[in-house]
């Protein structure tokens, strides 16, 4: 890479990862070309993104940033996964590394807050923020319905005994 290509890396990288919520480090030791194809499509349908770059070119990146407790971690092959959705990342990746042991989750940042594996593995296991959103939406209607109900039940049972003199 040449000079410029270096820099113009290093600014795609560092404005891609201030816009994310959560940024997830893996290490990816022993994996195929096919592998890391399939992660990154597992990735892109969670609404994430899966970024492999050279380690000291990332730790300038995030250098002076949110994610700057990333650069002590950036050892070996590795790779950020990255998302606005503060659990899509986590997720993906963590689904990924159970059925394939040479990716490791290292570590994460989310929203500044530095998070070890295994507080990686507990945001995995939240329900998404989509959907969160159902189940909020869900317990707004929930009264609606009921109140709908009933208000609609005295007019069916008027109905009922309308029709039972009539059958009479």
């Amino acid at each position: 890479m040449e000079r410029n290509e270096k820099e113009a890396f290093i600014a795609s990288l560092r404005s891609s990862l201030e816009e994310s919520s959560l940024v997830v480090l893996t290490r990816q030791a022993g994996l195929t070309v096919s592998e890391v194809q399939a992660l990154r499509g597992k990735v892109r349908e969670a609404g994430a993104f899966y970024r492999v770059g050279k380690n000291t070119l990332t730790k300038i990146a995030v250098a002076n940033t949110d994610n700057a407790a990333l650069g002590d971690y950036l050892k070996g092959p590795t790779a950020l996964a990255y998302s606005s959705d503060p659990v899509a990342a986590a997720k993906a990746t963590v689904e990924f590394a159970k059925t394939n042991n040479k990716l490791e989750v290292v570590c994460g940042v989310l929203n500044g807050q530095f998070l070890d594996a295994a507080g990686v593995q507990t945001l995995a296991k939240l329900p998404s923020l989509d959907e969160l959103r159902g189940k909020i939406i869900g317990v707004l209607q929930a009264p609606a319905t009921k109140v709908a109900c009933v208000l609609q039940a005295p007019a069916g049972q008027l109905a009922r005994v309308f029709s039972a003199y009539a059958e009479k």
